[in-house]
């Protein structure tokens, strides 16, 4: 559905894998609603398939990031710097830990896996803040997304948990940091959907039939739900909101977690 709702407003999205990824159904909702949009990619392989889907959206600006390396946020933001001068948003949609630590329990996680996790899942963001504010002049809104294992176990996070925990505690952080420049910074938690991020979970169908069974609205969320509350939070309607973690999901955060931790469920690794 088009909208006029971010008519004049321009931003990054950054973290788009390919045509089923969350970052893209937001960067197609933020288009649709008149928003000029600029990409990141990571690597020659992701660049293959986002380079056509920059194009269905009219994006001039798709650029490589590897949060990784030290200069390369600083590049991006310099680059859209130099095209738009200013940006009003920015949509932060980047994780990684190890698919093989993902399985099991999170006592086996190794020093080196911890780190690359944390410094990819959730200081990549304070790093992207960093930037982004120096182009914010006129005030403007951050977004990332985090996920409900950041406040209770679920089988096979493991470490993304705690990096997601530590995410949403640094949204706090700068959300107050910023606040005085009228940069609003927030978090959605979707539910549990079929990414290519979620095909690292071990066990991951398990969990979309259980949710699907037992939620309140007997579903999985969709990509549009959760592009439908991103515009909220990245348009006006959401100007005196920051510091926020939204649950986009069809009730799965009031259900028991007893529940899910019955064997019948899921079977130990």
């Amino acid at each position: 559905m088009s909208t006029s709702l971010m008519k004049n407003k321009k931003g990054l999205v950054m973290g788009v894998a390919n045509d089923r990824s969350i970052a893209w159904a937001i960067a197609k909702s933020l288009s649709n609603s008149g928003a000029k949009v600029a990409l990141t990619y990571q690597g020659e392989a992701l660049k293959k398939r986002v380079t056509p889907l920059a194009k269905e959206i009219n994006s001039s600006i798709v650029l490589e990031c590897n949060v990784e390396n030290d200069n390369d946020i600083p590049k991006v933001f310099n680059e859209i710097k130099k095209k738009w001068k200013t940006i009003d948003f920015v949509v932060h949609a980047i994780a990684f830990s190890s698919r093989e630590e993902l399985k099991g329990k999170y006592l086996n996680t190794t020093k080196d896996n911890f780190k690359k996790t944390m410094a990819i899942s959730c200081y990549s963001f304070t790093e992207v803040a960093r930037e982004a504010e120096k182009i914010m002049t006129n005030g403007g809104t951050l977004l990332t997304l985090s996920y409900f294992g950041s406040e209770r176990f679920m089988p096979h996070y493991n470490v993304m948990g705690i990096a997601k925990s530590a995410l949403e505690a640094s949204i706090k952080y700068l959300a107050k940091d910023l606040g005085k420049k009228k940069i609003r910074v927030n978090a959605l938690s979707p539910g549990p959907i079929k990414t290519l991020a979620a095909s690292a979970i071990g066990d991951f169908n398990y969990i979309l039939k259980w949710n699907e069974n037992n939620s309140p609205l007997k579903r999985n969320i969709t990509s549009e739900d959760i592009s439908g509350s991103a515009l909220y939070f990245l348009s006006d309607l959401s100007s005196g909101v920051t510091g926020e973690i939204h649950h986009v999901d069809s009730g799965y955060n009031i259900i028991g977690m007893k529940d899910l931790d019955s064997p019948d469920i899921f079977e130990e690794k």
